[in-house]
C-alpha cells in the first residue's frame, strides 16, 4: 500500500467542468483533494513524531545552567554582602526506568496502529472513488432507462389517442396510457435528481464536476474470485485485514501501558554529571583568602541517583487497575473486529458469485423480454393484445437492461469490497479495472439499439 499509483501534476481547479474522465484519473484527483486521506496521513506522521518524543526520554539529557544571586548577611558575628554567579553544563542519563521503556514500546505500537489506519484509509479511498464513479454510471443508466421508457410510453399514448379518435379503442385504454406516461415522467424527473446527487458525491472526492465518465466495455469479463474457496479468503482476511491489524496493535499498546503502570512500583536509577564555574564577588571574611573572597572556582560532579517509590497515595495501584481494564477492552474490540471481518468476507464472497449468476441470467432476460415486447406489439397491431400489455412489455424490457447494467456495477464494487476485506486491495486493482473502461463503451441506450438491430437482421 506504500507504493504510489502514478506520478504527474495534479493541480486542476476545483468544481470546474471537465471532459470525459476514466477511473485512474478520478483516483489521482481524489488523492490530492480528499480530506480524509490527508487526515489519515497527518495522523500517521504525528504519531511517528510522538514515538520519537517517547524515545527521547531514554536518551541523555544535556543542558546548560546559570544562576546569579545576591546575599546580604547581618548578624552578631558577621556582616557581609556578596554576589554569586554559577554556570556550567549538566547531563542526566536514565540507567533504569522501566516505565519509560514500556511507554516507548507503547508509542511504537501506536505508530504501527496509525500506519494500519493510514493503509486502511488508502484502501477506503480506492473503494470510495470506485463506488462513487460507478454510482454515477449507474444513475446515468437509470436516467437513460427512464427517458427511453417515457419516450416509448409516450408513443403508445399518442397511438392510443389516435386509435380512440377513429373509434378503434375505448377511452379507458387512453386513460391507461396517459397514467403510465405520467408515471414514467415522474420517474424520469427522479432519475435526473439522482444523477445530480451521484455527481455531487463524486465531486466531493475529486473537487470536479465531470459530465462524462468512461463506461465498462460490453465484453467486460465477470470472473470468479480466486481462489474459489471462502475459507481461503477468510484466512487471508484474518491475517492481512488492516482493521484487524490496527485493533491488534491497539491491544499491544494497552498491554505495554499496563506494564508501564506496574513499573510504577519499581525504583529508578539515573546518572547525573555536571561541570561548571562559581564566581563570588564582594565576600569579606577574615578567614578567606583574597582568591576565595573575589574569584572563580571550578567544580566537576558525577553522581548516581536512586529513587525508590514507597507510597504514592494509591495512585500506582489505581493506574494498574485502569490499564488492566483497558487491556480487556482492547481484547474484546479485537475479537469483535475479527468476527465482523470473518462474516463480511464470506458474505462478500457469496455476493460476488451471486452477482455473476444474476448478470448471466439478466443477459438472457434482455433477449427474452425483447422478444416478448416485439410479440406484444405485433399482437396489439392485430387486436389480440391491449395497450396495458404493451406498456408493461415496454417497461419490463428497459428494466431488464437497467438491471443487467446494475448487476455488472454491483459485481465490480463487491469485488473491490471483497479485496478490501481480505486486505489485498491496492491501486493496481483500479489500473486493471480501468483497462476495461472506454469513452465509447455502450450504455443502456446503445445496448437497446444493438439488440433491436439484431432482431431486425434476424427477421
Amino acid at each position: 500500500m506504500k507504493k504510489r499509483l502514478l506520478s504527474g501534476l495534479i493541480g486542476l481547479l476545483a468544481a470546474q467542468p471537465a471532459l470525459s474522465m476514466d477511473l485512474v484519473e478520478t483516483y489521482e484527483k481524489a488523492l490530492s483533494y480528499d480530506s480524509g486521506i490527508a487526515t489519515a496521513r497527518a495522523t500517521f506522521e504525528a504519531q511517528k513524531a510522538a514515538s520519537d518524543v517517547s524515545r527521547s526520554n531514554l536518551l541523555p539529557q544535556i543542558g546548560a545552567f546559570g544562576e546569579a544571586s545576591h546575599t546580604d548577611v547581618d548578624g552578631p558575628s558577621q556582616d557581609a554582602a556578596y554576589k554569586t554567579y554559577a554556570y556550567g553544563v549538566e547531563l542526566t542519563q536514565p540507567l533504569f526506568r522501566a516505565d519509560t521503556w514500556f511507554n516507548y514500546d507503547a508509542s511504537k505500537f501506536q505508530t504501527e496502529a496509525a500506519q494500519a489506519e493510514y493503509n486502511l484509509a488508502q484502501q477506503q479511498l480506492i473503494l470510495d472513488v470506485a463506488t462513487a464513479y460507478f454510482n454515477v454510471l449507474r444513475a446515468a443508466d437509470t436516467l437513460t432507462t427512464a427517458r427511453a421508457t417515457e419516450a416509448a410510453i409516450q408513443r403508445q399514448y399518442e397511438q392510443a389517442q389516435e386509435r380512440f379518435d377513429v373509434g378503434l379503442i375505448a377511452i379507458t385504454e387512453v386513460y391507461e396510457a396517459r397514467a403510465s406516461y405520467d408515471d414514467s415522467k415522474s420517474q424520469r424527473i427522479a432519475a435526473e435528481s439522482d444523477l445530480d446527487i451521484a455527481r455531487e458525491q463524486l465531486a466531493r472526492l475529486t473537487g470536479e464536476y465531470t459530465e462524462d465518465l468512461n463506461n465498462l466495455r460490453r465484453n467486460f469479463p465477470l470472473g470468479r474470485p480466486e481462489p474459489m474457496d471462502p475459507s481461503a479468503w477468510e484466512n487471508t482476511a484474518l491475517n492481512q485485514n488492516w482493521q484487524i491489524q490496527s485493533a491488534l496493535y491497539d491491544l499491544n499498546t494497552s498491554e505495554a501501558n499496563l506494564k508501564s503502570a506496574k513499573a510504577g512500583h519499581l525504583p529508578t536509577l539515573d546518572l547525573n554529571a555536571s561541570y561548571g564555574n562559581t564566581e563570588i564577588d564582594g565576600l569579606e571574611q577574615p578567614t578567606l583568602t583574597q582568591g576565595q573572597r573575589d574569584g572563580t572556582t571550578t567544580e566537576g560532579r558525577i553522581a548516581l541517583t536512586l529513587n525508590v517509590p514507597l507510597y504514592m497515595g494509591g495512585g500506582t495501584q489505581a493506574g494498574v487497575r485502569q490499564q488492566r481494564s483497558q487491556v480487556t477492552v482492547a481484547e474484546q474490540s479485537l475479537e469483535t473486529v475479527r468476527r465482523d471481518v470473518r462474516v463480511n468476507t464470506r458474505s462478500l464472497f457469496r455476493t460476488v458469485n451471486t452477482n455473476i449468476e444474476s448478470a448471466s441470467a439478466l443477459e438472457q432476460t434482455i433477449i427474452s423480454r425483447r422478444s416478448a415486447l416485439d410479440a406484444t406489439r405485433a399482437g396489439y397491431e392485430v387486436g389480440t393484445r391491449n395497450i396495458v400489455e404493451v406498456l408493461d412489455a415496454e417497461r419490463n424490457y428497459y428494466v431488464a437492461l437497467r438491471d443487467f447494467a446494475n448487476a455488472r456495477y454491483d459485481y465490480v464494487i463487491n469485488t473491490l469490497n471483497l479485496k478490501q476485506a481480505a486486505g489485498t486491495l491496492s491501486p493496481q486493482d483500479l489500473v486493471d479495472l480501468n483497462n476495461w473502461l472506454s469513452a465509447s463503451a455502450p450504455g443502456i441506450e446503445a445496448m437497446a439499439n444493438e439488440q433491436e438491430t439484431i432482431d431486425n437482421l434476424s427477421q
